[in-house]
């Protein structure tokens, strides 16, 4: 396999006597070796996100010797970061996590350069993001910006080093059709329907898990850096933490992508915007948290319907919701009384707006729900009730 580093590139790198020690496990290795050092040194590797699988996977770039590490990341770290993330600490909650994973990064490897970017991934700055960078490692969670992960690889011809976690799963694989592969949209050339998937912090992550996703990410990185082994490139490894199973799925590249296929029709880069979150959907009435407060105050009555999945009750409840997890909703419908007033809310308010537009479908036509969810109603109304 050939190496992602051009030679030219490494004709003006050399190794100081301070690098040779820190790397002297590598310099060792014979498909490394000095030559590889210089591999890993000249190379400049591009993470979007600085979350759970940003967190090991900019950690090892950086003690492996990454010349440079781009981040971008516009999120601030708070406590149920702190579970999965390591590149964040208690003392940085508040902080940009830009700011904390510049900090440890640099106390694990000052002679890595870290390069960050203060903003969301969009169409109109990805590809200026990633120009200087040899590929690129997916480690988002949303949609939107998977998808336009992968439309920037492809038309960048950059390797995308994907990885996925919920609860006890993890995925891996290697887009690149310049290598003759598949990429994300030959897999899943559209999104799913909205609250068919949900997401980490609606469904959980075992803790541990992003680190070992994001360690397998760092390893394919590292094996196309330096041109050595098999990279996962038509390959999807899907890992099962609590049977402790890795299952390895060929894939395939398909013709008609609309991106890598024979005959594109993608042919730059667009927003992506899907219906996973119907939050701000025209047409569904909402209400926000202190219009919610001020209808629990008033003797008028009405139903507040919580459409979280019962382990989220658990961690934290409004007085007097009705519980009925929007997966569950459906087959439900004969629990509510299409003739009484109902409130919907959820953790941040897309579960509540998909059940709203469900509702509203079955004829239920005083009904609205509460934007922000009870994340909102913690942050905004009552700091008793726990952020999750």
């Amino acid at each position: 396999m050939e190496s992602l580093i051009p030679p030219e590139r490494l004709e003006v790198i050399e190794l100081s006597t301070p690098e040779k020690q820190r790397y002297a496990r590598h310099l060792t290795i014979p498909d490394v070796g000095i030559e590889g050092q210089k591999k890993l040194k000249a190379a400049k590797v591009l993470c979007i996100g600085a979350g759970g699988l940003g967190s090991p996977v900019a950690m090892y770039l950086a003690a492996a010797g990454i010349g440079e590490i781009g981040i971008v990341d516009f999120d601030l770290v708070d406590f149920s970061n702190l579970q999965r993330q390591l590149l964040h600490g208690t003392g940085d909650i508040g902080k940009k996590k830009i700011v904390s994973a510049t900090e440890r990064l640099s106390e694990i490897n000052p002679e890595v350069g870290v390069k960050t970017y203060d903003t969301r991934l969009d169409a109109g700055n990805a590809g200026e993001i990633a120009e200087p960078y040899d590929l690129i490692i997916d480690g988002t969670d949303n949609f939107e910006t998977r998808y336009l992960s992968n439309d920037l690889a492809v038309l960048t011809g950059k390797p995308n080093v994907y990885g996925s976690i919920f609860r006890f799963e993890g995925q891996v694989s290697v887009f690149d059709p310049s290598r003759g592969g598949p990429c994300y949209r030959c897999l899943f050339p559209t999104p799913p329907e909205p609250g068919q998937v949900p997401s980490c912090a609606e469904g959980g992550v075992l803790g541990v898990l992003p680190g070992i996703v994001g360690c397998l990410q760092t390893n394919e990185a590292i094996k196309l850096i330096l041109g050595i082994g098999e990279p996962l490139v038509g390959r999807l490894v899907h890992f099962d933490a609590l049977a402790f199973r890795f299952r390895e799925i060929k894939l395939r590249k398909d013709p008609e992508c609309v991106i890598c296929g024979e005959s594109p029709t993608l042919t730059e880069l667009k927003n992506i915007e899907f219906a996973c979150d119907m939050s701000n959907r025209p047409g569904l009435k909402e209400i926000d948290v202190h219009e919610l407060k001020s209808r629990m105050e008033n003797p008028e009555p009405f139903v507040l319907l919580d459409v979280r999945e019962h382990t989220e009750i658990e961690v934290a409840r409004l007085p007097g919701s009705v519980v009925i997890p929007l997966g569950e909703l459906p087959e439900r419908l004969d629990e509510l009384d299409p003739a009484a007033e109902l409130i919907i809310h959820c953790k941040a308010g897309g579960r509540s707006a998909r059940a709203l537009a469900i509702l509203t479908e079955a004829g239920f036509e005083n009904a609205c729900h509460v934007q922000g969810g009870i994340n909102a109603w913690s942050t905004e109304i009552d700091a008793t009730v726990p952020l999750y």
